[in-house]
């Protein structure tokens, strides 16, 4: 086999590889993997690409676990999402549901019309979790593939809460995303205080006291003016390599289980 043949059956990012190349995987039932994120505002320590930059980590590893399996590659991340909530705080780009719809929609099309029949959107951003529902339902409806989506925190959320020491779950600027963010660029994490917390308030509203089924919207910055829930003083780079490590592994085998292709629509 040569060089170049060796390192197409190795990679998994849709950017590196050739038309040709990528012609030939969508004959070969490969799942192609979309990273959904956001570029939004994540506290006074963190830098606004951290939900795309996740979800883009995460399926790369998932992709890589997943060799020897099921055949995965991932395309560059979407880096903007739905993040009204977050505009008050600066440094977000927000898109409306249409727009959303629009360029998952484009991007899914796109894959379908290259020959994938496997395509899996993977959520890295709480704000799109519901407009991607509908988004995926739509499609699946419209193009007769077995379309399907997740969130990353949701698909590993087990794995998470046994490593988390004092939260039990991905949050916004917290105790997970800030040792996840440490672990892959230190450089451009702003060192960590004792203040950088917000405790979470249970709940669809996420007010207290409300009954936790009435949803209720609100900016982000009524529940927290630093624009952090969770506990992002206790973050560090050995829980960000565990949590990814983790997560990957949980993506990785769920994106392998051949009933999510193969059952019906």
């Amino acid at each position: 086999m040569s060089q170049a043949k060796r390192s197409d059956a190795a990679e998994v990012r849709w950017d590196r590889l050739t038309a040709p190349a990528l012609r030939t995987l969508a004959r070969q039932k490969t799942v192609v993997i979309i990273p959904l994120g956001a570029t939004e505002q994540h506290g006074p320590h963190l830098p606004v690409q951290v939900d795309w930059r996740l979800a883009h980590e995460v399926a790369l590893r998932a992709a890589t676990r997943m060799h020897g399996r099921q055949r995965a590659i991932v395309t560059p991340a979407i880096p903007f999402g739905m993040s009204e909530h977050h505009m008050s705080l600066g440094g977000t780009i927000t898109l409306d549901y249409s727009t959303m719809a629009a360029v998952v929609g484009c991007v899914v099309r796109s894959a379908a019309r290259q020959g994938f029949k496997r395509i899996f959107v993977l959520n890295g951003h709480g704000g799109n979790i519901a407009a991607l529902e509908t988004i995926i339902t739509e499609l699946t409806v419209a193009l007769q593939l077995p379309l399907a989506s997740g969130t990353y925190w949701q698909m590993a959320a087990a794995s998470i809460a046994g490593i988390l020491e004092h939260q039990g779950s991905v949050l916004h600027a917290c105790e997970a995303e800030t040792s996840m963010l440490q672990a892959l660029s230190p450089e451009i994490v702003k060192p960590l205080k004792k203040s950088y917390r917000t405790p979470l308030v249970p709940g669809l509203s996420a007010i207290d006291g409300v009954n936790p089924g009435v949803y209720r919207w609100q900016q982000l910055a009524t529940r927290s003016r630093l624009g952090v829930v969770g506990e992002a003083w206790a973050a560090s780079p050995e829980k960000g390599r565990l949590l990814l490590d983790a997560i990957g592994a949980d993506v990785a085998h769920a994106l392998s289980n051949q009933k999510l292709w193969t059952a019906p629509i």
